[in-house]
């Protein structure tokens, strides 16, 4: 309906279903101040060096009806939480990414803006946490970033998933210091275990066929938009900006949640790849004119704004393996 309303307008009128679609998005599913600044941050602001004027996050913000008091109240407790560090300068805010912070972008650019289905030689990879020996906090810690990681709760205290090559669990493992209570090693599904074995129970520990949906619903909302930009339709600046950064911020949410498995694992039909191609296209047709709208607002608070850095500068690049 966007793309085909869209088709028929003069090009002052053309951005209007653009217009309508945002307004339908905030309104039915309006995004929550701290992670949509998280959002903002990771795709607009760490490619240009992951620091700005408090200011020029409030008017990035506002198209969002996100009000200046709820996004101080956000950014204040991203400082808290160690992803930002601020710095006044007079009566002026200026916050930029910490390290941490900076580590936990840079795992997030590659889990959502890669392309999936890396190549997989077959072997999966096991965590057994002892129960027995290991404190309910520490057992959290082990769960919550195994997960993030892509492992499954498979068992009991066993967490699974394919292997890569990228030595996640030993870097989990040190960095809580928890190798007094966890064992790891390599596994491999047995040749007659097509129905029984690691691969077939894939679907119930990842919880896949809830994930799918997830994907398609991703793919129903923004496929008008799509079509409109297919169109050659094009949005003013501010509404780029917009359609970018709501795209992301939904994105995101189910591709961090997605353990990304190799091919061989999922069925044909599985949607992650149409939405990853999807998201690049319109991550691609609005850039030009978003990095616009970011240099206004930016230059509006005089706000230095560093060139996009290159290990940024591919996003959405990859063309999903076949």
């Amino acid at each position: 309906m966007l793309a085909m309303a869209a088709s028929r307008s003069s090009p002052a009128e053309a951005a209007t279903p653009f217009a309508r679609w945002i307004r339908r998005e905030l309104a039915s599913e309006a995004p929550r101040a701290p992670s949509l600044i998280v959002t903002v941050w990771g795709d607009a602001l760490v490619p240009h060096g992951g620091e700005a004027w408090l200011a020029t996050l409030i008017g990035l913000l506002a198209g969002f009806g996100i009000n200046e008091r709820s996004v101080r109240t956000a950014v204040f407790r991203l400082a808290r939480d160690g992803w930002l560090a601020a710095e006044s300068r007079g009566r002026r805010s200026r916050y930029k990414v910490t390290a941490a912070g900076a580590a936990r972008f840079a795992h997030a650019f590659h889990r959502v803006y890669d392309a999936p289905f890396e190549p997989w030689n077959g072997e999966w990879e096991a965590v057994v946490v002892h129960g027995d020996r290991v404190g309910p906090a520490m057992r959290r810690h082990l769960r919550d970033e195994l997960g993030w990681a892509g492992f499954a709760l498979l068992a009991p205290g066993v967490y699974l998933r394919p292997a890569r090559d990228d030595g996640a669990a030993t870097r989990i493992v040190d960095a809580l210091d928890a190798a007094r209570w966890v064992t790891g090693f390599a596994a491999r599904d047995s040749a007659n275990a097509a129905s029984s074995g690691l691969a077939a129970r894939a679907e119930g520990a990842y919880a896949l066929e809830a994930l799918a949906g997830d994907y398609r619903r991703f793919l129903a909302r923004y496929s008008g938009v799509a079509d409109a930009l297919a169109r050659r339709v094009r949005p003013t600046p501010d509404q780029a900006f917009a359609i970018r950064t709501l795209l992301v911020h939904a994105y995101r949410r189910v591709r961090l949640r997605d353990p990304q498995l190799p091919r061989a694992v999922l069925g044909t039909d599985w949607p992650g790849g149409p939405a990853y191609t999807l998201c690049q296209a319109i991550h691609r047709a609005t850039h030009a004119r978003s990095e616009a709208h970011l240099a206004s607002i930016a230059a509006s608070e005089g706000d230095a704004w560093a060139p996009i850095a290159k290990a940024h500068s591919r996003r959405f690049s990859e063309t999903i393996r076949q």
